[in-house]
C-alpha cells in the first residue's frame, strides 16, 4: 500500500519545514511506503530550496517544479498526473489542512470508499462575508450543476488510484477538482474538520481569484446560465409587448398620451443593462471554448526531482530536467 501526498506550493517557504515535520509521523503510522510530492507552482521565495533540503534528508520527498505559476487547480492536476500511490491525498501546504487527519482518510479508504472528502466545520481566519458567499456558492453550484458537492468541501481529500486515473483523462482547462471528483461518481465519504489559522505567509486566494474559480466551476459544470439568458429574454419580450399594448391603448382609446421620456429612458436603461449582462454570460462561454480549442498543455514542467514522467495515457506537457537525485 503506497500513499502519495500531493502538495501544491506557491511561496510557502515558511510553512514547508513545519508541514514536513507534521506529515512524516502521520504517514509512518499508516505505511512506510509513501511519497511526499511537492508541486512548486512558480514560487519566487525559497520554497524550492527548502524542498531540496528535505529531499537530502528523506528520499521519499519529491519535487515537481512548474515553469511558472499556473494556478492552484492546475498544480493539483500536475501532482495527480505524477503521483504513483495506490491512494493519493491532496492537501494545501499552509497547514490549514491538518496532517493529523491522514490516518482517518486512510481508514475510510480501507473501508472501501474511493473518495474521502474533508468538510470544513469552521475556519479560524475566515470572515463572515467569506463564509456567507461560500455557502451561497455551494447552494448555487448544486442547483445549477446537479453535482452533489458537499457544502464547505475542501481540496483536502483522498482519492483512490482508479479515481486519479479517471481525473488524468480529463484535460479541460477550466478545472474545478472538487466538482470533478464528485462527478466521477465513485463511492465517497466525508470527514469534518476545523481549519486552523495559516501558520506563515498569506493566502493565495484573493477575492478576484475566488470569483474566477466560482465562475469556472459554474461554467464548467452547467449551461444553466445560458438557459437563464433565454428565459430572461422571453420575459423582457413579453413585458415589451405589454408595454406596447398599453402605449397603443393610451394613444387610440384614451387619447391621453404622456410625454413618456422618463419611462422610455428607464426602459431602455434596464433592457440595455440586461442585454449587456446576457452578452457577458455568452462571452464567458465563448471564451472558455476558445481556451479549450487551442489545446495548449495544462502546464509546463521545469524540473522533476525523484519523479518519473507520467504514464503514456497522460499527454506529456513539456520536456523537463530530471536531476536524478
Amino acid at each position: 500500500m503506497k500513499i502519495s501526498i500531493v502538495l501544491p506550493v506557491f511561496n510557502e517557504a515558511g510553512n514547508i519545514p513545519q508541514l514536513y515535520a507534521a506529515l512524516v509521523p502521520q504517514l509512518e503510522s499508516v505505511s512506510m511506503d509513501y511519497e511526499i510530492l511537492f508541486v512548486d507552482d512558480g514560487s519566487t521565495d525559497a520554497s524550492v530550496e527548502e524542498i531540496r533540503r528535505l529531499r537530502g534528508v528523506n528520499e521519499r520527498v519529491r519535487l515537481l517544479s512548474l515553469s511558472r505559476n499556473f494556478g492552484h487547480q492546475i498544480a493539483l492536476t500536475a501532482g495527480i498526473d505524477h503521483a504513483s500511490g495506490d491512494a493519493i491525498v491532496l492537501m494545501d501546504a499552509d497547514l490549514q489542512h491538518p496532517p493529523s487527519l491522514i490516518p482517518q482518510l486512510i481508514s475510510r479508504w480501507l473501508d472501501g470508499f474511493e473518495v474521502v472528502h474533508t468538510v470544513r466545520r469552521t475556519t479560524a481566519d475566515s470572515s463572515w462575508p467569506k463564509r456567507a458567499t461560500a455557502a451561497a456558492f455551494y447552494r448555487i453550484f448544486r442547483g445549477l450543476s446537479r453535482v452533489d458537492l458537499p457544502s464547505n468541501a475542501a481540496d483536502f481529500r483522498l482519492i483512490d488510484r482508479k479515481v486519479a486515473d479517471a481525473l488524468r483523462g480529463i484535460r479541460e482547462r477550466a478545472r474545478f477538482l472538487r466538482g470533478l471528483t464528485v462527478w466521477t461518481g465513485y463511492r465517497s465519504a466525508t470527514i469534518p474538520f476545523d481549519a486552523p489559522n495559516r501558520q506563515a505567509g498569506e493566502t493565495k486566494y484573493s477575492p478576484a481569484r475566488m470569483l474566477k474559480l466560482a465562475v469556472d466551476a459554474l461554467v464548467s459544470f452547467s449551461a444553466a446560465p445560458l438557459h437563464l439568458a433565454v428565459y430572461a429574454g422571453i420575459v423582457l419580450a413579453l413585458l415589451g409587448f405589454l408595454y406596447a399594448g398599453f402605449a397603443l391603448y393610451a394613444r387610440f382609446v384614451t387619447g391621453h398620451v404622456l410625454p413618456g421620456w422618463t419611462s422610455l429612458a428607464i426602459l431602455v436603461s434596464i433592457v440595455g443593462g440586461i442585454q449587456l449582462v446576457l452578452m457577458g454570460v455568452i462571452g464567458v462561454y465563448l471564451g472558455k471554448i476558445f481556451e479549450e480549442v487551442k489545446r495548449r498543455p495544462l502546464y509546463l514542467v521545469r524540473t522533476r526531482l525523484g519523479i518519473d514522467a507520467p504514464r503514456p495515457e497522460t499527454p506529456e506537457t513539456a520536456p523537463a530536467i530530471d536531476d536524478g537525485v
